[in-house]
């Protein structure tokens, strides 16, 4: 990194949809009385928070970049760089654009802050956002099938991402042996540490291993494509969820100006972003976009895997969670599923991934995973996590946030800089 980066603190919101105590809908008894919050309301009070628990003005702030993947379809709001801008009257006529890149958008806007520190930015707010519980699950699906290729893949099934990674897991399942309740052990993993994360999309549903293993009539299979159907079920999904993140990444003096000593942040030491083609297939049992972004960003950061001590991993499906690991460096091609037999991905684990509850617990608005990934690792080292803090401050995490059928893929190393 040319010049060093830091993560100085920010703000998530509740992520809340279906399944969320405080999420209107027909059932609810505030139904009709109040509505569920929209994008402009969640940007801007994850913004208002993250200046008011890093003690920022917002008048420092050299740039700011906001991660949206589909605000022009569920939101009918595209122009979300002067969104930004519009959270607080000191970003008037701030620098500030919007990032997309499917699910790394939040991904994509903190990359965009390194690259903006390292051109000599000192201070630059980054946030991430995304509204989606305001239209029916199909025309949502619709929408998100905008992350595949469109033409070509749309047509798998009525619900595109869950066919593609269904497809995924098919094809793992067969090469290495794995079975149901090897990867019904990220869902019963994701809900426990959601069940324990106040702003959790599930923190009040439950999830155990006989429910996760096998399909029922309150876990169905739903995909109308036969070839992939029997291998999603609807505990493997992550959820469809409303909300914001956003934090203060800061340059070495941009720190210094703050009066903040450098213990009290967590330093960005290495990342990698890597494409690849909309247009091709890769191998569905190799996540191999994500791996070469970790391999740069390991690179980058002077690390090795078995050096890190915490994860959040971009778990957009139960399989996605075990492939990540694999990934990233933490298990060979297969062997992904005895680290979460063994309670090495727990939170008592010796490597603690998705300690919030992931995308499948704790919620997946999709502009926002990225951001709220890096504000989760520096919530963990700095001790900040409550019913879900890991025993012992980490010294070195990573994250890992991934676009589309993995064409996009953002990899993030961080260090503690405590002690």
């Amino acid at each position: 990194m040319s010049r060093r980066s830091f993560v100085v603190g920010g703000a998530n919101t509740a992520f809340i949809g279906k399944g969320h105590p405080d999420f209107i809908w027909k059932n609810h008894p505030d139904f009709g009385k109040r509505d569920n919050p929209g994008l402009e309301e969640l940007l801007s009070s994850a913004v208002t928070q993250a200046f008011a628990n890093t003690g920022v003005d917002p008048a420092r702030i050299d740039r700011g970049y906001v991660g949206n993947f589909v605000g022009e379809l569920f939101s009918k709001q595209g122009h979300l760089g002067a969104a930004l801008a519009g959270t607080h009257p000191a970003l008037a006529l701030k620098p500030t654009m919007r990032v997309e890149g499917a699910c790394a958008s939040g991904g994509l806007a903190l990359v965009s802050a390194l690259d903006a520190i390292a051109a000599g930015a000192d201070l630059v707010l980054v946030a991430g956002v995304e509204v989606q519980t305001n239209e029916s699950a199909r025309v949502g699906a619709d929408y998100l099938a905008r992350a595949s290729h469109y033409r070509r893949q749309r047509g798998i099934d009525e619900f595109t991402f869950p066919a593609l990674f269904g497809r995924r897991t098919r094809y793992y399942r067969e090469k290495f042996g794995v079975t149901e309740t090897d990867i019904g052990r990220a869902a019963v993993k994701a809900y426990k540490n959601a069940n324990r994360n106040p702003l959790a999309h599930m923190k009040a549903r439950k999830m155990d291993l006989e429910t996760a293993s096998a399909a029922s009539d309150k876990n169905p299979c739903f995909l109308a494509n036969p070839e992939y159907a029997p291998y999603i079920k609807m505990s493997d999904c992550s959820q469809v969820s409303d909300g914001a993140s956003a934090i203060i990444v800061a340059s070495e003096a941009g720190v210094a100006a703050l009066g903040r000593s450098l213990a009290d942040t967590v330093e960005i030491i290495g990342a990698g972003h890597c494409t690849a083609s909309l247009y091709e297939d890769s191998d569905p049992t190799v996540l191999s976009t994500t791996a070469a972004a970790a391999q740069i960003a390991y690179a980058r950061a002077g690390i090795r895997a078995n050096e890190l001590q915490i994860a959040e991993v971009h778990d957009c499906f139960t399989v996605t969670e075990l492939l990540m690991l694999e990934a990233l460096g933490f298990a060979a091609p297969g062997e992904a599923g005895a680290l979460l037999r063994d309670g090495i991905t727990d939170i008592e684990g010796s490597l603690p991934v998705n300690t919030g509850g992931g995308l499948v617990g704790f919620g997946h608005p999709v502009g926002a995973t990225g951001v709220k990934q890096a504000l989760e690792l520096f919530r963990q080292m700095k001790g900040l996590c409550g019913a879900y803090q890991v025993a012992n401050r980490p010294r070195l995490g990573v994250a890992a946030n991934m676009g589309g059928d993995d064409r996009t893929a953002v990899v993030t190393v961080y260090r503690n800089m405590e002690g």
